[in-house]
């Protein structure tokens, strides 16, 4: 591929590492060529670079596998992941980050895979989790824009407002780890 066909989202290799395209932006200055300025993000570190590219500079496409997996359970700093044909596939807790706040049984999850190894794991947007503990609402709260502390099944522990009581279901955003709403 040439890198005029760099798009959000697209894989590469470049200096034998895997990155992902978080951003570009097509430059066609009055004197000379085309170039793509862009911001690549590590696969594996996480960490974002910003390389320009020749517009017409040949680039090595990386091919990922998606697979989408259901997590079962976790084991110490191991977390299992059911695949399509009901094996079990160990994950450390390096790979899945932050997300281990986010996971709770039958969960669904889908893997980037390059090459056999596992590259990113990606969740759903939000997920609802329940409140396992925090204080007590109190009636007339509702209308009150203030927060109090949560803790959620997987122990995650977020702002959430004063009437959400104990047992409550809550959507949270996995990317942010914000509140989002009460689920009935």
């Amino acid at each position: 591929m040439i890198a005029n066909d760099l798009r959000n989202g697209t894989t590469i290799l470049h200096n034998n590492e895997l990155y992902e395209v978080v951003d570009y932006q097509h430059t066609k200055p009055g004197k000379g060529g085309a170039f793509m300025k862009t911001k690549l993000k590590n696969l594996k570190t996480g960490t974002i670079i910003e390389h320009t590219f020749r517009a017409q500079e040949r680039v090595q496409d990386a091919f990922i596998e998606k697979k989408e997996m259901i997590f079962s359970y976790r084991d110490g700093d191991m977390f299992y992941f059911m695949d399509e044909n009901y094996e079990m596939v160990p994950v450390s807790k390096e790979v899945i980050g932050e997300y281990k706040n986010f996971l709770r049984e039958d969960q669904e999850c889908l893997f980037w895979y390059h090459e056999g190894e596992i590259v990113r794991v990606v969740l759903p947007e939000a997920v609802i989790l329940e409140v396992k503990k925090t204080e007590p609402g109190v009636k007339g709260d509702t209308a009150s824009s203030a927060t109090k502390p949560g803790t959620l099944e997987t122990g995650l522990t977020i702002q959430m407002p004063l009437f959400i009581n104990e047992g409550d279901k809550v959507k949270v955003d996995t990317r942010t780890g914000k509140y989002i709403e009460r689920v009935s």
